[in-house]
């Protein structure tokens, strides 16, 4: 029979890194290979199958390194200037990726594995004699993490299978066709819910990592605004700003000091993918991954240079003069050997490898910057305020990035917005530059409706707005998976 890859099976708690939460929760490994009815007895069981469920983000087919081809490989931001970096990578970047380009599968694969591993904490820890506020954090978080990675799946595939309950045999997963995003989109903003209601605001410091209220609130605002309901994504991001004195978010005084090993699980932080480095493979890839090839050791000490993710010419020229963020987050050349080599490069993710492929750095999923602005579009969709309270928002972020700040009647063209239109831009622009090589810039071309006209040129076609379904599921399941239009 042919094995379906849609789904693992839950007879054994899944085989996952450990990574989840802070160096603290790093290192309670999962147990493995234990038969599920022997298991999920006790409090202690529910922390490991959660631990599970959180390590699931460090798959190779989530941010370990899937979540920046889809958002910014994809976009205008970043490219394959090499194609010894992978040739699946460049036909993503080129728009001539297939149904068989293997991101496509590894995406797929990876989030459903890490949606069975919550599914199997939410449907298992019911019974389990535990202190009932500890449960229902725990269910939360799941939650949280289930809807994360729905929200990734629709946002990329569209109509996704929506699976809630745990599959416990391959048989059961031909019973999944491809739900409608409005309906995953009902599951996703009712599990944020559900998470809202049951997480603390903070944590101990030995647990700093986990999902949070604040986390689950803003991004509930970012699948409203996503979802073009304004109303909803301004009420909820304005939530999270006046509980910020709870959630203690703020933006942080640097640009610098949001990013680095050093600066990981900040004020600015809402939620990040946690990785450490020399853990058995909890390290994270993107020092090396993001490092030209032919580099040697000028950009990265240790480990080998991948070339994936160069930041393009529009790249480097998006950022305004003397806009801070831009030594922070690229460079344009290294040197090798004595002589300087022209070459863009992403340095947001800078450090010394333990080896090859396994550096300390997080990756950042939300912060405060990303809810600011997203606050501004809300209101500006809502409706234009000349100098109102969305040029306020805009202008925080400029104003710690060095740069003067734009107004309804400026002297300057440059920095003058006069109408809804312009504000619009002005965002887009600002997005680009502040949240550069963290993964959003497709995804906020595509819910602006902006994505064709700016990637055209590129080779993007009306259809590529979503990726093609790995034909993997299309084989194993023709009956009720079909197809994305174009491919």
């Amino acid at each position: 029979m042919k094995k379906i890859k849609i789904l693992i099976a839950a007879g054994s708690i899944l085989l996952l890194s450990a990574g989840a939460c802070s160096d603290d929760f790093l290192d309670l490994a999962p147990i493995s290979q234990q038969n599920s009815s022997n298991f999920y007895k006790t409090a202690e069981d529910m922390k490991n199958a959660l631990t599970a469920v959180y390590g699931s983000l460090q798959y190779g087919g989530q941010y370990y390194s899937s979540i920046h081809v889809m958002g910014d490989l994809r976009s205008d931001n970043t490219e394959i200037t090499n194609p010894n970096a992978g040739a699946d990578l460049q036909a993503i970047d080129n728009f001539t990726n297939t149904p068989v380009t293997s991101t496509s599968s590894i995406t797929w694969n990876a989030h459903y594995q890490g949606i069975q591993a919550a599914n199997i904490l939410i449907e298992k820890i019911e019974p389990v004699n535990m202190e009932p506020a500890l449960k229902a954090r725990y269910l939360g978080e799941a939650k949280f993490l289930r809807a994360l990675m729905y929200f990734n799946l629709v946002r990329i595939y569209g109509d996704v299978p929506l699976v809630t309950k745990v599959i416990n045999n391959p048989q059961e997963g031909y019973d999944y066709g491809r739900e409608t995003t409005a309906k995953v989109y009902e599951q996703i903003i009712a599990d944020l819910m559900a998470a809202e209601g049951s997480l603390p605001y903070t944590y101990p410091a030995a647990e700093a990592g986990r999902a949070t209220k604040g986390a689950a609130m803003s991004l509930l605002g970012k699948v409203y605004l996503t979802r073009k309901e304004w109303s909803l994504a301004a009420q909820k991001l304005k939530q999270v700003i006046d509980d910020s004195a709870q959630t203690r978010y703020r933006l942080m005084p640097t640009y610098a000091g949001i990013f680095g090993a050093s600066a990981e699980n900040n004020l600015e932080s809402i939620f990040e993918v946690q990785f450490k480095s020399g853990s058995n493979g909890e390290g994270s890839p993107f020092t090396n991954q993001f490092a030209p090839i032919g580099s040697g050791t000028a950009v990265v000490a240790v480990g080998n240079p991948l070339g994936q993710n160069i930041p393009t010419a529009t790249m480097n020229s998006a950022y305004e003069a003397n806009d801070l963020r831009k030594d922070v987050s690229m460079k344009t050349s290294y040197v090798l050997a004595g002589k300087t080599v022209l070459h863009n490069y992403v340095v947001k993710y800078s450090g010394t490898p333990a080896a090859n492929l396994d550096s300390d750095n997080n990756w950042i999923v939300l912060r405060y910057a990303d809810v600011l602005l997203m606050y501004a579009e809300a209101l500006n969709e809502l409706g234009f305020v000349a100098n109102g309270p969305a040029f306020d928002l805009l202008n925080q972020i400029r104003t710690r990035a060095g740069l003067p700040i734009k107004t309804f009647a400026n002297a300057n063209p440059a920095l003058q917005i006069t109408s809804q239109a312009q504000f619009r831009l002005a965002l887009e622009k600002e997005r680009r530059v502040e949240l550069a090589f963290e993964g959003h810039r497709w995804f906020d071309l595509v819910r602006t409706d902006r994505a064709l006209a700016v990637l055209a040129d590129k080779g993007m076609q009306p259809h590529h707005v979503l990726l093609a379904i790995p034909q993997s599921q299309v084989d194993i399941n023709p009956s009720m998976i079909v197809q994305n239009p174009g491919y």
